[in-house]
């Protein structure tokens, strides 16, 4: 169930088809980048993108390179496309080195021959789903405004079908925050393995809440609720990964979340057009370190800009966020959802702080015992049968 290995180079998530998308998510904070690029077709050229392939190899240590795929949605671009990366990934790949490519979707595209592509050259998938119909339809709709839900659900069952890692992202926000157990329950009879809940603070502009955001009390209290559900039921069974980033400062390795992490940056982001950004959520013109057409991305990512942007979240971090108990857990979250003034600090905090503090401590407890019972080497799903939780 857990890896729980250590991440150590920085990760780029590719945007070949732009903020293009074939939905109108109102809860969006990537449709309306448009406006940062030249006018012309969203789609990452056939030379940019053997560019970008070839210098990823050169900027990944090895022995194996990873390749993201974001959007908007890269589906749009077409299963050749996607053919068309594999070939050039083919003609690049060092020798000795392995590689791999996951791709973030929304679904509506997916169909047979796609699963069988996805599972034939092992793409993991992440797989944008909201919950049960009446929760995910409120925000998640097609371009033409009509429902998604079914349409994801089938997605999902093609891709387990097919046997293709999917991680299913579920956006906490203000229709199923206050249904804990309705949402839980709804993905176990649907049979997901890897769940991950992103609850929603900000949209788009730096510091403005988005409309569809729950109070960070609801999320504090549901994220609870789905841990207490989780060890007396699915340890060894469901992966979830906020529960997965509690664990890991207390069994003694990095966070895999780069939130989490006390430094940012190590994610970065390209761009269909080749411009470099430090991160997904601060594609904004000041934040612009290069393109891949004039430097390297191997020297892009070593850009002192992008030191100045790694180590801000740290030096920036409220005194507060210093002296909390869950600091290891936290460290202050990621530095977009820093929205709350204290003027006594000239300093913002993070606007799920509450939320994230109840769940880290919540858990601790029990994730304590947990971390005990893996270093022991102990099965996993033998934990259940002798814990001592409530």
């Amino acid at each position: 169930m857990y890896t729980l290995e250590q991440v150590s180079e920085c990760l780029v998530m590719a945007k070949p088809a732009g903020p293009r998308c074939n939905l109108s998510c109102s809860y969006c904070y990537y449709l309306k980048k448009g406006f940062l690029f030249a006018k012309g077709p969203l789609r990452m050229s056939d030379t940019l993108l053997e560019l970008f392939i070839a210098q990823r190899f050169e900027a990944s240590p090895g022995p194996n390179t990873h390749f993201e795929w974001h959007g908007g949605e890269p589906t749009l671009l077409g299963i050749e496309y996607f053919h068309k990366i594999r070939e050039i990934q083919n003609l690049y790949i060092p020798e000795g080195r392995t590689v791999t490519n996951g791709m973030q979707t929304n679904g509506l595209l997916l169909n047979e021959e796609w699963a069988k592509f996805l599972s034939r050259e092992g793409f993991s998938v992440g797989l944008s789903l909201d919950g049960p119909r009446e929760m995910h339809d409120v925000f998640r709709m097609a371009a033409d405004g009509s429902p998604t839900h079914a349409r994801v659900e089938k997605a999902f069952q093609l891709l387990k079908k097919h046997r293709v890692f999917c991680n299913v992202l579920c956006v906490l926000h203000s229709e199923n925050v206050s249904e804990p157990d309705v949402v839980y329950d709804y993905f176990r009879r649907l049979g997901v393995s890897y769940l991950q809940f992103l609850p929603l603070a900000t949209q788009g502009e730096p510091g403005t809440l988005s409309q569809a955001a729950a109070g960070p009390e609801a999320i504090g209290a549901f994220l609870c609720r789905i841990f207490d559900r989780w060890i007396k039921e699915d340890v060894g069974q469901v992966v979830i990964q906020n529960i997965d980033e509690a664990l890991r400062p207390i069994y003694g390795i990095p966070h895999a979340l780069c939130i989490f992490r006390e430094t940012c940056g190590d994610v970065a982001v390209l761009e269909h057009d080749g411009s470099f950004y430090p991160c997904d959520h601060f594609v904004r013109p000041e934040q612009r370190v290069g393109n891949i057409r004039e430097r390297r991305l191997l020297d892009l990512a070593g850009d002192p800009q992008m030191t100045r942007f790694k180590e801000s979240k740290r030096e920036t971090l409220p005194q507060s966020c210093r002296e909390c108990s869950v600091l290891d857990a936290c460290n202050g979250g990621c530095p977009k959802d820093r929205i709350v003034e204290t003027p006594a600090c000239n300093r913002s905090l993070n606007y799920l702080c509450p939320a994230y503090k109840a769940f880290f401590l919540h858990s601790r407890p029990a994730l304590t015992r947990l971390a005990a019972h893996m270093k022991a080497d102990r099965p996993l799903r033998a934990f259940r049968t002798y814990q001592e939780y409530p």
